[in-house]
């Protein structure tokens, strides 16, 4: 077995890959398919975290456009989602003998601890899955934000954005045939091609604490395993 390079790391999951092709509600192979991924590297001894969108149920942004809805009532309509994906995702979990624990940003004591970092750390030494859950707790702050945020503060060693294609590139690849996959970039390269990875507010969080991400494919099996170890998959953005 090839060495461990991430010993402790943060996958973030969006919403819609919960959801499959559909991109919405729940897609019960899906989330198998992420808690195998998950158990293995647990298994290998690697400490993980994570971060889930909840765009499979509500998004924040597209109530506050489609419906008029306040933007700080829907985002927070959209923290509420992400909650339920992260219990949903805790009992696949388990089910595979997984030990997770939620912790929400927005306190919920019936259902999921409250967010506290030194709590956070201890459960990922003892071996546990963390899911963080209601992003920062604060309207106008996406999931890639509080996925950056939570990985700098339990000290993790990369950030795992986990997507539906293999990488970035100077376009939409499911658009565009000719699209240009980049096998490195550097945060302001994000920044100034206005490449859609993470949003802005997530990459200037990273580049400021020279935190390394790799965006990926999730539905590609063992990627997750691979980047662990070291192995060359998907987009590492770095400030080198």
């Amino acid at each position: 077995m090839s060495s461990i390079k991430y010993k402790r790391i943060l996958l973030k999951l969006s919403g819609e890959i919960l959801g499959g092709e559909k991109g919405s509600g729940f897609a019960s192979a899906t989330l198998r398919d992420i808690a195998e991924q998950i158990k293995e590297i647990i298994g290998l001894g690697v400490q993980v975290a994570m971060v889930i969108g909840g765009g499979n149920i509500v998004r924040g942004d597209g109530l506050s456009h489609e419906l008029g809805i306040d933007r700080a009532t829907a985002d927070y309509m959209g923290m509420l989602s992400t909650i339920i994906n992260a219990i949903a995702l805790q009992d696949v979990l388990e089910h595979y003998n997984v030990h997770t624990r939620v912790l929400t940003a927005i306190e919920m004591h019936e259902i999921a601890e409250p967010y506290i970092r030194r709590k956070a750390i201890r459960h990922l030494e003892k071996g546990r899955v963390v899911i963080f859950a209601a992003g920062t707790g604060n309207p106008y702050f996406t999931t890639d934000t509080a996925a950056a945020l939570r990985a700098i503060e339990i000290k993790a060693e990369i950030l795992m954005k986990a997507t539906k294609v293999d990488g970035v590139y100077d376009a939409d690849p499911n658009i565009v045939k000719s699209a240009v996959k980049f096998e490195q970039l550097k945060y302001l390269d994000v920044l100034k091609r206005e490449l859609k990875v993470m949003d802005s507010t997530a990459i200037s969080l990273s580049m400021d604490n020279n935190f390394p991400i790799i965006v990926f494919d999730i539905n590609i099996k063992d990627n997750i395993k691979k980047i662990v170890l070291g192995e060359k998959v998907g987009t590492l953005i770095t400030g080198r």
